[in-house]
């Protein structure tokens, strides 16, 4: 599948390093999905059983049948499954470890969630990757490992922005000063967030870690290690 990494294969799933850009789904004005592109390597075609954002990148798990796909779904709903994710941050937040709970907006109401975040590392100097060339400029940045409590649509995103720590890159609940700031001068092109790892502690067995995009890699990151 060009340009899909599958990160683990087995009798009942498949997992995948979505690129960011990708669409989960398919719908109005998307071309190429990733579900169709399942189809095209797979019969039948494995079923999703969560997203990511199109501009999240990161591990995405489908099930090869509906009885599995059931099975995930009910850990998802029941909070079985670790989400962890990787984001780079305007500037850091008061605490070097805490948890969000500000409700969420879903279709006119409101909803509990949950977000716990760890500081892995914080600076005044931050570099972007654009094409082999290493640019450097002032910003206060921070790296977050985040797990979620709660699954709510955008939830990182927005809980960050709520706390003034939004996710570098994000156009929809960012800084648009500094990411176009950002943009122009040192070429940043992604929303800074990744789906770093997925555990599900059941009879799946399933522990898959994503290695992070080549963009992440000025941050001090390989393999998802901080120096």
């Amino acid at each position: 599948m060009k340009n899909i990494e599958i990160l683990h294969e087995d009798d009942f799933s498949i997992v995948i390093n979505k690129p960011a850009g990708l669409a989960v789904q398919g719908g109005k004005g998307i071309k190429t999905s990733l579900d169709k592109l399942l189809a095209e390597i797979r019969n039948p075609p494995p079923l999703l059983v969560h997203r990511l954002d199109m501009d999240t990148s990161g591990v995405l798990l489908a099930a090869k049948s509906r009885e599995v796909a059931a099975s995930f779904s009910h850990f998802f709903s029941y909070r079985k499954v670790v989400n962890m994710y990787i984001a780079v941050c305007k500037s850091c937040p008061q605490k070097t470890e805490g948890v969000i709970t500000e409700d969420i907006n879903v279709h006119g109401s409101l909803k509990k969630s949950e977000t716990r975040y760890k500081v892995l590392k914080s600076s005044n100097s931050l570099q972007i990757d654009n094409e082999n060339i290493v640019k450097q400029i002032d910003c206060d940045y921070s790296i977050l490992e985040i797990e979620l409590g709660t699954g709510r649509m955008h939830q990182i995103r927005k809980h960050l922005a709520a706390i003034g720590n939004p996710v570098l890159g994000d156009d929809k609940y960012g800084d648009f000063t500094l990411n176009k700031s950002l943009k122009k001068n040192a070429g940043l092109k992604h929303l800074l967030l990744h789906a770093s790892r997925l555990i599900i502690k059941d009879k799946y067995n399933l522990d898959i870690s994503a290695p992070l995009p080549k963009y992440f890699k000025p941050y001090d990151i390989i393999n998802n290690n901080f120096n």
